[in-house]
């Protein structure tokens, strides 16, 4: 028996006014409904229905505000490279799981090429960063090879 290809999700069939509520959203995550709805071209109440089905199927995962790392005492940030050890889904999981949870974890990214994640981190100092590497890491099983590059400024693009 084969298996069933994946479904669509459940936002690969936005129209045009919902991409553009995502657009002005991502923009700028505090506009008001009413100038979002003058913004895409739509009534206010529609504009809010809209939204909420947009939160609500997952192609709107959240709110929050953007911080400056170093107002939370956290002024180092870098890009870990992490290569594993075994690529099975089940190490592939357990490692993508622990590693969301740890300390200064700000995204991490499954990607293809010679590495197989990317970890953005904040850390109080080099010292500290050295210790999150060593500590969470380097002791790790599925853990191959790591390569750390520091990240000296982060401009957001428009996306």
């Amino acid at each position: 028996m084969s298996s069933s290809p994946n479904p669509a999700p459940p936002y690969a069939s936005l129209d045009d006014t919902d991409r553009a509520i995502l657009a002005e959203l991502a923009a700028d995550g505090r506009l008001p409904n009413n100038a979002l709805a003058e913004r895409v071209g739509v009534a206010p109440s529609t504009c809010l229905a809209r939204t909420r089905a947009l939160h609500g199927c997952g192609a709107i995962r959240g709110f929050h505000a953007e911080v400056d790392p170093a107002a939370m005492g956290l002024p180092l940030q870098a890009l870990i490279s992490v290569r594993l050890s075994a690529h099975d889904r089940a190490v592939v999981a357990a490692f993508r799981a622990r590693s969301v949870r740890l300390p200064g974890m700000v995204a991490v990214f499954h990607v293809a090429g010679a590495d197989d994640y990317v970890l953005h981190v904040r850390a109080a100092s080099a010292d500290a960063l050295r210790d999150f590497v060593l500590d969470h890491l380097a002791v790790d099983p599925a853990v191959q090879h790591t390569q750390t590059s520091l990240i000296f400024e982060q401009a957001r693009g428009l996306g």
